[in-house]
């Protein structure tokens, strides 16, 4: 049977049941899309199989689709691992990189220098702040924000950086409202929280505890957080790099609680395999030399 089955069939078959897309796959695989969706109806026509449910709305994988797809799933990766392996032997790496990534200013030079010192490293980079766990599938390294206990997944997380926080306010704000003092009170006030990263809600203080908070301005970025506490819109945990010369001026005060903010973390996730793959090894190294040479006051 194996004689009859082209790699590139599984190659595509594999790509659409991740992606649920003859479109994102072909993207992903940079193939037009009719050549994996006439990859994938080859696969089919020599199993004499249906793998996957087509209507004009949405995509679901057969029971045979799925069989198929843990099947070889494991396979793939074992292959790709075991071809990574041998082209250490190599005078250069190679292959195609493919990153999920916060848009942090650093991240630009040090993913520019990276290839510049890899020529033959292919780099498909995405910036997001917050991707879903169905969008992790195909990327070989994933860069995210953290704060506190991480959920159980079946990435390996690796911390690169790590922020103190604090809880700060503007003085207008504290002459609205109560200096808090413990968490039960800053429960009572109005705050400025993460629309959907760093789980949004509830906030996060050490150790382990946590209080939900009352929020009429969500925002998935530290810097409009940063806007709305100097205007006065609420409350807000800040990395201390990134306030500390507000707090020195005047501009923002330093909330004191009976309980400090978890720290911000930037972690980078990769497949929980024994050992990272080559390009995720290498990349890992590279970007750890970087951020090593990082100002201290580098803002996330």
């Amino acid at each position: 049977m194996i004689e009859n089955i082209e790699l590139q069939w599984l190659r595509c078959f594999q790509a659409v049941y991740e992606k649920l897309s003859f479109k994102e796959a072909a993207e992903q695989l940079q193939l037009p899309t009719s050549n994996v969706s006439r990859h994938v109806a080859l696969l089919e026509r020599q199993l004499n199989v249906r793998l996957l449910e087509r209507t004009t709305r949405k995509m679901n994988p057969t029971s045979a689709g799925k069989q198929l797809y843990q099947s070889i799933a494991p396979l793939a990766r074992a292959m790709d691992h075991a071809l990574e392996e041998v082209s250490r032997y190599g005078d250069s790496l190679s292959g195609h990189l493919k990153i999920i990534t916060p848009d942090l200013p650093f991240m630009a030079d040090i993913l520019a220098d990276f290839c510049l010192r890899h020529p033959q490293i292919q780099l498909s980079c995405d910036t997001q702040l917050d991707p879903s766990e169905g969008l992790l599938e195909g990327f070989d390294l994933v860069l995210r924000f953290g704060r506190g206990a991480l959920e159980d997944s079946g990435w390996v997380a690796r911390e690169l950086l790590r922020w103190p926080s604090c809880v700060v306010a503007a003085p207008e704000l504290l002459g609205q409202h109560p200096l808090p003092r413990s968490l039960g009170e800053l429960s009572q006030a109005p705050c400025i929280t993460s629309l959907s990263v760093l789980q949004g809600m509830p906030w996060r203080f050490k150790p382990d505890q946590t209080v939900q908070v009352r929020s009429s301005y969500k925002v998935n970025s530290g810097h409009m957080a940063r806007a709305a506490a100097l205007k006065g819109l609420g409350f807000a945990i800040l990395p201390v790099h990134a306030c500390h010369a507000d707090i020195d001026s005047g501009a923002l005060v330093k909330v004191e609680l009976d309980r400090e903010p978890e720290d911000l973390v930037l972690y980078a996730f990769y497949s929980g395999g024994t050992y990272p793959r080559v390009k995720v090894k290498a990349f890992l190294e590279h970007l750890r030399l970087g951020l090593a040479d990082l100002d201290a006051g580098s803002q996330p």
